[in-house]
């Protein structure tokens, strides 16, 4: 699959001789691609109608700039939540460790005063041991990981609360704030600042070359079937957004150090998703659990270690908010669950699981951070931009399945 563009789900092994697949022609692929053309045009649409509608603020490079920053830590728990949907779990803590780490690292670095690199791998530890908790009991006892999350979501709150005893905690030292709002070293006085640029040439061509090589393999092993025209026209599109971001960034203060980390994070897991072990039991237990038992996989350990990743993921996300809001607070993280989840749908997961990719659920956290900034722009009420999201992941699992319900009556 190509994963770098996000907007694929994992090969079926169709040759692409199948007579269906080459006579039905442009109108029968893009039908059959139906969740991937949504999301490609889902994208354009909304970014057009804020641009026009904020009368081009929202292409302006100080609100790019803001965008990544301010739905960093949505964009980075997207990158662990949609690995615990394709499993066909659920994990409906993440807000709440998000604000219980972001407790331990206040109090770690201004009342304890520890080093801030240290207190930062302290709270990854810690989030891996909270990770480790919640998959015990999903993974070997069998409770269901809605149940255990949801208890998780509640005594992480409470656990933050007790660890602020109910206070803000403030300020942080400088690198540590770096983490959620810093920006790479700048060089150059004017003009386009030379280090995004690099950046975003190497990024545009690693993900050429990786579609490419991996449009090779399949052809070699005869799994490909997407038409010339469609791969190209994905990586084009791919690659004009992020030239449009990098020219942008670089004429404002540069690159954001927290889109450095998500995009390690992305490159990193749709490699673990796409190419390792790990990533295929995942998608064959999110498919079909009792066939991926019968072939071999160890479904017990894989659940737990997912979700001590899920563990780590939302240590770093609250690492992130942390630093970038330069406050602990008892009632971060409120509602960060449900942003996450959203985004994942959005991006093309399916709710049964075992469908789903890293780069889709950043593109739907894209689109949700879009809606909420135009939205906040036009000064549109939170009320109506809660009624606004709603309607939209309503509509993204609806469109999920339509499709199933129409390849099941093909």
């Amino acid at each position: 699959m190509s994963a770098p563009t996000g907007l694929e789900t994992p090969p079926t092994g169709t040759p692409e001789t199948a007579p269906a697949k080459r006579s039905g022609g442009v109108l029968s692929y893009l039908t059959g691609q139906l969740s991937q053309v949504g999301l490609f045009i889902a994208l354009i649409v909304i970014v057009v109608f804020f641009q026009v509608a904020t009368d081009g603020i929202t292409l302006k490079p100080i609100n790019i700039s803001n965008l990544i920053i301010q739905n960093s830590y949505i964009l980075i728990l997207a990158v662990g939540m949609v690995m615990v949907i394709i499993a066909g779990h659920i994990d409906l803590s993440v807000g709440s460790v998000v604000a219980f780490i972001g407790a331990l690292a206040g109090v770690m670095i201004t009342k304890w005063d520890l080093p801030w690199p240290v207190a930062v791998v302290l709270c990854l530890l810690a989030g891996a041991l909270v990770g480790a908790w919640q998959g015990y009991w999903i993974a070997y006892f069998g409770i269901p990981a809605f149940i255990v999350t949801l208890g998780g979501m509640l005594a992480f709150r409470g656990a933050a609360q007790i660890v602020l005893d109910n206070k803000q905690i403030a300020p942080f030292p400088d690198g540590f704030r770096d983490l959620g709002s810093g920006f790479l070293p700048t060089f150059g006085s004017s003009g386009y600042e030379p280090l995004t640029i690099v950046l975003g040439v190497l990024a545009a061509l690693a993900l050429v070359g990786s579609a490419f090589r991996q449009r090779i393999e399949r052809r070699k092993y005869n799994l490909e079937d997407e038409p010339i025209w469609w791969f190209v026209a994905k990586q084009g599109f791919a690659v004009a957004l992020i030239l449009l971001v990098t020219v942008q960034l670089a004429s404002y203060d540069g690159t954001p150090i927290v889109l450095v980390i998500l995009g390690v994070l992305v490159v990193g897991y749709t490699a673990v998703m796409s190419r390792a072990v790990f990533g295929r039991h995942i998608y064959a237990i999110g498919g079909n659990l009792a066939a991926a038992q019968l072939s071999g996989v160890k479904a017990k350990s894989v659940t737990f270690w997912l979700f001590v990743n899920m563990g780590v993921i939302s240590a770093l996300a609250g690492l992130v908010y942390t630093a970038g809001l330069n406050l602990a607070n008892p009632s971060a993280g409120n509602g960060f669950e449900l942003d996450a989840i959203s985004a994942v749908f959005i991006g093309g997961a399916a709710v049964t699981g075992g469908i789903g990719t890293i780069p889709g659920a950043i593109i739907g956290g894209l689109i949700i951070g879009i809606l909420n900034n135009g939205m906040s722009i036009l000064g549109v009420g939170t009320e109506w931009q809660q009624l606004i999201k709603g309607l939209v992941l309503l509509a993204a699992v609806a469109f999920d399945f339509y499709n199933k319900r129409r390849r099941a009556s093909v």
